[in-house]
């Protein structure tokens, strides 16, 4: 049997870029699809269940940011944004608005590509025979990659997964920012402090009982994080 090519959603209202991006992908292996709308974009992801959407912020219609709202509500395939906007202030809006990724405009292909592949691969990690770690608040389960809190399961983005279960499996221990940046994002990410402030305060939200005090995600003041069970 013929193993499923992984779908790539572009959306993108620069046609130069899509065909760029269409061309590229296509060559390596990857089902593509584009969309040059906000709304597009909705229609197409909930169509064809992309495995992971290249996005960019200036759209026509809407904000990249609503789409990114829209389609977090139900899809949890990594969302790499591409933006003209490099001020960090964006870089961290889109990240706190689910975003697994920011790439600023013009880009490398090879760049580009490369950090496609780090998502991917952050989405489709399986881990059998792994414990399931509870605490006071919630419980992780590593080998089926799903967290519950009060009986309910917590919906996560593939990174901030990731970001958790590598606290997790150190668990106790102290894990330095620019080792978590590399195990999660990849070595290029090593600087990239503030994706570590945005997503620990996104998973404090989803998982402490009380946000701003937490008792299980805790921060070593500039060293790392620990997770406390």
């Amino acid at each position: 049997m013929t193993e499923r090519k992984t779908r790539v959603l572009v959306v993108d209202d620069q046609p130069q870029i899509v065909r760029a991006l269409r061309i590229n992908l296509s060559v390596r292996g990857y089902e593509v699809f584009t969309a040059a709308t906000g709304a597009e974009a909705l229609t197409t992801a909930a169509d064809h269940k992309p495995d992971v959407i290249i996005l960019d912020l200036g759209l026509p219609d809407m904000s990249g940011i609503d789409v990114l709202a829209g389609l977090r509500g139900w899809l949890t395939a990594p969302v790499i944004v591409l933006s003209a906007r490099g001020d960090s202030t964006d870089k961290v809006e889109a990240l706190d608005a689910g975003a697994d990724d920011y790439v600023t405009k013009p880009f490398g292909m090879d760049e580009l590509l490369a950090r496609l592949r780090a998502a991917v691969r952050r989405a489709t990690v399986v881990d059998t025979d792994e414990p399931v770690i509870e605490t006071s608040s919630f419980t992780v389960d590593l080998a089926a990659k799903k967290v519950t809190k009060n009986g309910v399961e917590v919906h996560l983005t593939p990174t901030e997964w990731g970001m958790l279960e590598m606290l997790v499996r150190n668990r106790g221990k102290l894990v330095g920012r620019e080792e978590l940046l590399k195990e999660v994002w990849g070595p290029a990410y090593a600087k990239e402090t503030h994706y570590l402030r945005v997503y620990l305060a996104q998973l404090r939200r989803k998982l402490e009982d009380d946000p701003s005090h937490p008792v299980h995600l805790l921060t070593e003041a500039g060293m790392g994080y620990r997770f406390a069970p």
